[in-house]
């Protein structure tokens, strides 16, 4: 029910009241619930409002060809944190654990962008 509907309805109560149709004490009741009724409408749309979930990416683009492509939900990347694991990629200094950490407090965006010297390109983003 919109909220035009709403004060319409209310305005219909306080008629009936006017008219002697409903005590006092039955518009009250009305109104009441028709207030619970308006509360409730705005919470409603305030849960429906969940942000869509966000996916890990990484994007591995290898000097002799090779690429991998990688999407896992963020969620599922924070069960990582307690995962026993190698802590390097390759040759590179990339700390896993502290790309998790980022994870964690809820950094969007690239994460790592490393190009090597024999042409090795590693991306992490979270969009």
């Amino acid at each position: 029910m919109s909220r035009d509907q709403l004060k319409e309805e209310r305005m219909k109560v306080l008629d009936l009241l006017a008219k002697g149709t409903i005590s006092s004490d039955e518009a009250e009741k009305l109104l009441t619930a028709m207030d619970q009724s308006d509360r409730n409408f705005g919470q409603e749309v305030v849960t429906a409002k969940k942000a869509p979930f966000k996916m890990l990416k990484i994007l591995v683009d290898s000097n002799d060809g090779d690429k991998v492509r990688v999407q896992i939900p963020v969620e599922f990347s924070k069960l990582l944190k307690s995962a026993k694991f190698k802590s390097k990629i390759g040759d590179t200094d990339i700390d896993i654990d502290a790309i998790i950490e980022m994870i964690s407090q809820g950094v969007d965006g690239e994460l790592v962008n490393v190009e090597s010297s024999d042409g090795d390109i590693i991306k992490i983003i979270v969009e």
